[in-house]
């Protein structure tokens, strides 16, 4: 009764902190703050630097009102800060403005930065915490010191406040009631998105395995099978004919099989990382090796799923087992130490307290996900859509990733718990104390030829962090680091414009080079990835023969359903 009154009292409190925990903030804070409070030498430094600012301001201001259009600046924003790249804000007063709010923003981060004893997550949250609070009073949030929304109320008598405040009570209304954001309407699975034919071969408690059906006459003799994360539906990977991989792939001559979660619900809160792998992964390759007669496979994951196929792969070498002919792994992490800002949320404090918020319910809700992910990147994400929605009254026009990113999954309390604590938290799987069954795996187990891809701007999986695959393996690994983000580089069709990519391959015997040195030997290729990949399958496959069948009757694998199958529905 105690240990229960004490999470219920955490999950209630959790709907008004954003599922953040007080306590850990709090004690970032103290740190940060009693380290300061005995650095007097630091605080010399600051109030120095608070003075050298205020003098370089106030010389900036004179130039302005001297020339009001100056292009002289006392600050430069970061490359990815784009508030103020616009022309009204390079005139007065919104320059002064802005490069006012830079100042301030730049001594916050001297302020949390540097601070000798402070723990480098303390650090980290401290800094997070004051940007955030910072960004709230950009000036680009507000009407009446933003150029771009002055000129706009000025052009149109104010109407894009009307059209704002109509996006506002349409969004509020949509969140109240439960409905899809505005502009869903026009994506339906199954019609436009999630399309590539198919059937569902398999179904478990947990997956339905889609087997896709054939576009060649003749395919390669080994199948890919594809594990997507779970965090989210699989059909990233079949957005829609003009950018689905599934299609690509089958398009140069692969049978392809993939993997649907299941969405979760209370009644699954005891679902764990065992779970997941046996009735996830394994039971897929077993089902796919039954469905081609016994052909080596091909697996391919993506994201929390390339981690999950990275276990199973460590596991299976572990065993003897060699139904794997190559691994590809897609934005995935299989050491944790440098997770990105992600590790802002990863400790005992924090995962203790989204422990106690998901026993509630049994599960992590998706808008308690989605609320973390929208924090990490909250210019982009929440300032930006303010702005362009109810400020400048209009609706960006949706597309097929915007409406995949909408449709988020729930995630099992055990599983949840587990996979922070093992992986983020302690790091097992990198370090050889992740087990499965009755003993320890180790990455470097894996034997077979691994394709890895790292995407430039990734914000939950950094590529850095991604390309620590190559100090655990023990095989011949090709790194590829594509240009874009943790969805958007993935989704990287040939035709796509502006897109890039560089790309090596390191022997098991070669020596180990760092990333950023590998960034700058390794020229960039214009263009899409994903032929490099199928090139990449193409050499590691035998000569194309007649497509198999689709399941197996015979063999327990009817087809149950066409694609895109049920699970993918579920709400």
């Amino acid at each position: 009764m105690e240990q229960a009154l004490d999470k219920g009292l955490k999950a209630a409190q959790s709907k008004f902190t954003g599922g953040l925990s007080p306590i850990a903030l709090a004690a970032a804070y103290a740190d940060w703050a009693l380290h300061l409070s005995a650095a007097p030498g630091k605080q010399m430094e600051l109030a120095e630097k608070a003075a050298k600012k205020a003098w370089s301001f106030a010389n900036y201001a004179t130039v302005c009102s001297k020339s009001p259009e100056t292009s002289e600046t006392c600050i430069t924003p970061l490359p990815q800060d784009r508030r103020f790249k616009g022309e009204a804000w390079q005139k007065w007063p919104f320059n002064a403005m802005s490069q006012a709010f830079l100042l301030n923003q730049q001594w916050w981060h001297n302020a949390t930065t540097g601070v000798e004893g402070v723990t480098s997550q303390h650090e980290d949250e401290v800094t997070f915490a004051a940007r955030q609070v910072l960004d709230v009073f950009s000036p680009s949030n507000f009407a009446p010191t933003n150029p771009e929304v002055l000129a706009k109320t000025l052009s149109q008598g104010g109407m894009n406040f009307v059209r704002g405040w109509q996006n506002f009570m349409e969004d509020v209304y949509r969140v109240n009631a439960g409905k899809r954001p505005a502009g869903l309407d026009a994506f339906e699975l199954g019609k436009n998105m999630a399309t590539s034919p198919g059937k569902v071969v398999y179904r478990n408690h947990l997956i339905e395995l889609i087997q896709y059906a054939p576009t060649t006459d003749k395919v390669h003799p080994e199948p890919i099978l594809i594990v997507p994360a779970w965090i989210m539906k699989y059909y990233i990977l079949d957005l829609s004919e003009k950018n689905s991989l599934v299609r690509y792939l089958t398009g140069q001559g692969f049978t392809v099989f993939m993997i649907s979660w299941k969405n979760p619900d209370a009644d699954d809160r005891d679902l764990g990382m065992d779970d997941y792998l046996s009735l996830g992964v394994m039971d897929a390759i077993e089902a796919v090796d039954a469905i081609t007669e016994g052909q080596k496979i091909h697996a391919v994951g993506y994201c929390l799923g390339g981690t999950l196929l990275s276990i199973a792969a460590a596991a299976m070498a572990r065993d003897d087992d060699d139904r794997l002919k190559s691994l590809a792994f897609l934005a995935t992490q299989t050491d944790f130490t440098e997770a990105g800002e992600l590790m802002l949320f990863i400790n005992d404090s924090q995962i203790t307290y989204l422990e106690d918020m998901m026993w509630d319910k049994g599960y992590l809700d998706t808008k308690q996900m989605s609320g973390a992910f929208q924090l990490l990147r909250s210019n982009d994400l929440i300032w930006s859509r303010v702005i362009h929605d109810y400020l400048m009254g209009e609706r960006s026009e949706m597309n097929d990733l915007m409406a995949w990113n909408a449709d988020g999954t729930r995630m099992p309390y055990r599983m949840h718990s587990e996979y922070l604590r093992r992986l983020f938290l302690k790091n097992d799987l990198a370090e050889g104390r992740y087990r499965v069954e009755d003993g320890p795996i180790a990455i470097s187990d894996i034997r077979v030829p691994v394709f890895l891809v790292g995407t430039e701007r990734d914000h939950v999986a950094p590529w850095h962090s991604v390309y620590k695959f190559k100090l655990l393996s023990d095989t011949d690994v090709t790194f590829l680091l594509t240009s874009g983000g943790h969805n958007a580089g993935i989704i990287s069709e040939p035709g796509h414009p502006r897109r890039h990519y560089r790309v090596s391959t390191k022997t098991k015997d070669d020596t180990y080079i760092d990333p950023d040195r590998w960034f700058a030997e390794t020229d960039p290729v214009d263009g899409s990835w994903w032929p490099t990949l199928a090139e990449w399958l193409n050499e590691k496959s035998g000569k194309p023969v007649s497509p198999p069948s689709m399941g197996d009757k015979t063999k327990g694998f009817a087809p149950v359903c066409d694609a895109p199958g049920t699970y993918v529905f579920q709400e």
